[in-house]
This record gives C-alpha cells, structure tokens and sequence, in this order.
C-alpha cells in the first residue's frame, strides 16, 4: 500500500506542474486588464504602473510564473487582486463550506443510488427495474438550479420547513447545520444517486453472473447473503471510483446550487475570481481543485484494498 502511495505521490507532482502552467498561461491569455477596474474611475496611469510593478506583471510571463511557483512551493499562494487578502486565507475560510455541502451531497447520492441499484439488478426485467431506470433518467435530466428553486418555493416559503439560503458551520450549530444542507445537498445528491444507481446496477448485474455466486447459491446460502457478503463487495470497486470522483466534481462545480442557496462556498469564490480577473484567487482555486482530485484517486485507490484485499499484491 505504501509503494502505491509513493507512485501516485510521485505522479502527482508533474500533474501539479503542468495543471499550474496550463491555468497560469490561460490567465494571461484573457483579454483585459484587471488594474483598469482596481484602478478606478480616473483610471491614473501611474496608479496602474504601481500596480503592476507590485504585482510584477511588467516581468516577461515566463518569470512571473516561476515567481508564483517559488511562492506557492513555501504556501504563499500570493494576494487577491481585488482585496488585497492572502489568497491561501480566502481559500481556507471558503473550502470548509464546500466540503462539508459536498459531504452531504455524496452521502444522500450513496443512500439513494446504492440500495436503488442493487435492488434494480436484483429485480432485473421487473417493474422494480424499470422504475429505478426511470427515476435515475429523471434525476439525469432535472437541472440543479431549477429543482432548488422548486425546493425553496415549496419547502421554505409555503410549508415552511426549512430555511430557504444560508449556511451554518455544522461545528457551531449542528442542528441550524443540518436544515440548511437538507435541500441543496438532496439537490446535488439527487442528480448525482442517478449515476451512481446505474453503475451499481451494471456492476451488480455481471458480479450476480460470475461463477462463485452461483457456486454460492448451490451451496445452499439464503439470497441475501450471497448478495451482501460476495456480490456486493466485488462490485463495490466501480462504486468507490465513481464516488471519490464524484466527490471531487462536488468541490470544484457545486456553483449553481451555491449560487441558488446563498451558500458562500469553494464554487462562487472562482466564480467572482474569473469575472474580476483576479488571477491569484483563480490560480491558487485550480491548483487546490486539482490537488483535491488527486487526493480523491488516490483514497479511491486504498479503498480499493480494503475493499478488496485480493490488490494488495497487485
């Protein structure tokens, strides 16, 4: 397991590199100049040549990116163009929200789509199949901001249930938490459990074929444990890749529903950093998205051992 944590460890690195080169040089290739906004309405020439001498961007682009990069290797990921604040601050006071939506959002995904998919592979050809099919063709096809929408309209402002926006860290007030992740983490996670019940379902359907379970069942074991205790383990290894990618989707692309519940989250921080040319904020944002996905393979991968122990030699 070690050795496998040191191969993507050492694949990671040049995937940093070339993740950070890529996002740098498409910066500088936008057209506009954020020091005309920063600058004001009169817009004094001196106050922008100021401004880029402090912020160097009068250095051939090749010297500002490897300036960045010493930066960012002693985890000074520079300064916000707009506010002047640390870029690592904004990122570490924004990323909690995400994560913890995020977290939500895959455990409603993993509670819908997983009982879903094994009961529609269990019932293949059935009603029951068919009507999981649907359903996960319906959360497919329903957009996220529209179904948000929907759930404040109807939840929040005519049943009054729930809050209808807001955020609350589940660390301070674990109840205000909870009522306010209950909507838009069943709108992300309702999208995403239809994905996930579909490879459930596939993963099941050809486990349920493989030779020892049906050695299994001639064995004379109840259908139940022949399911939970030898189809289910085997075709968890499909479910655990698309989670933990899922998971890491979840951190870098929850913007709409973000937007739609008022949420102040990883999402709408390079949303603003992108229209305000905020090229620190937006640099340092992909670089830790990026860095979050490879975490995520690499959790996939040791999930996989667990899951399996049968890897550990592979």
């Amino acid at each position: 397991m070690f050795a496998l944590i040191g191969r993507r460890v050492l694949i990671a690195i040049p995937t940093l590199f070339l993740v950070s080169l890529f996002v740098f040089a498409l910066q500088r290739a936008l057209p506009g100049d954020p020091f005309l906004v920063i600058a004001g309405e009169e817009r004094d020439p001196e106050v922008i040549a100021r401004l880029r001498a402090i912020y160097r961007m009068d250095d051939p682009i090749v010297v500002q990116f490897f300036a960045w990069l010493g930066q960012v290797l002693q985890g000074d990921f520079g300064r916000s163009l707009r506010t002047g604040e640390p870029v690592l601050t904004l990122i570490l006071q924004k990323l909690p929200v995400t994560i913890q939506l995020a977290t939500a959002s895959i455990i409603v995904a993993l509670a819908i789509g997983l009982p879903a998919g094994i009961i529609a592979a269990r019932r293949k050809g059935t009603i029951v199949d068919y009507s999981a099919s649907a359903l996960a063709l319906s959360g497919l096809s329903i957009p996220n901001f529209w179904l948000g929408i929907m759930l404040i309209l109807v939840v929040a402002v005519e049943l009054k249930w729930l809050p209808a926006s807001g955020f609350e860290s589940i660390f301070v007030d674990p109840k205000a938490a909870i009522e306010r992740l209950i909507m838009p983490a069943f709108v992300l996670g309702g999208g995403l459990s239809a994905f996930i019940m579909r490879h459930t379902r596939s993963a099941m359907l050809e486990v349920l074929r493989s030779d020892y379970v049906r050695t299994a069942r001639a064995k004379g074991l109840d259908e139940q444990t022949v399911v939970n205790r030898h189809a289910l383990r085997n075709a968890l290894i499909p479910i655990i890749t698309l989670s933990t990618l899922l998971f890491g989707e979840l951190l870098a692309g929850a913007v709409l529903t973000e937007q739609v519940f008022t949420i102040p989250g990883f999402g709408k921080l390079i949303v603003d950093a992108v229209f305000n040319r905020d090229y620190g904020v937006v640099q340092g944002v992909v670089l830790c998205t990026a860095l979050g996905f490879i975490l995520m393979n690499l959790l996939a991968d040791v999930l996989y051992i667990l899951a399996n122990p049968r890897l550990r030699n592979a």
